[in-house]
């Protein structure tokens, strides 16, 4: 996936749109849980001008990953610019819920104590994508 990721990146500055839309869209199909590739979707939506799109792919890209920081100054802006025009802002999307990990939620009691489990890392989170 990174590497789909990397040639989307590298398409998109080079002002290739449509092979950056594919390209982002074939990781987002794949993982829909991949909020790298909704943010590029997004980035892919202002390149064509439409901020309303951009803005909730935006949302649902912090809404899959709340700590993704290009999502989050993505969605300020967005607002922000989108405020400033007068134009009303699209309604947010229902939440999105996380996929139970089947590890912590096999519904076999277990011997094992309750553990909460470890919050991944920024690299572990791009790694595993």
């Amino acid at each position: 996936m990174i590497e789909l990721l990397l040639e989307a990146e590298r398409a998109l500055s080079f002002g290739l749109v449509d092979r950056a839309e594919a390209l982002y869209q074939q990781v987002a199909d794949a993982d829909p849980r991949n909020s790298i590739a909704v943010v590029g979707l997004a980035r892919i939506a202002l390149e064509r001008a439409d901020d309303s799109g951009a803005l909730v792919l935006a949302r649902r890209a912090l809404a899959i990953d709340p700590e993704n920081e290009a999502a989050r100054r993505l969605v300020e802006r967005m607002e922000e610019v989108m405020r400033t025009r007068g134009e009303a802002l699209p309604a947010p999307e229902p939440a999105v819920q996380p996929a139970p990990d089947p590890a912590v939620h096999s519904g076999a009691p277990s011997d094992e104590p309750s553990q909460k489990p470890r919050k991944p890392s920024w690299r572990d989170r791009l790694l595993r994508r």
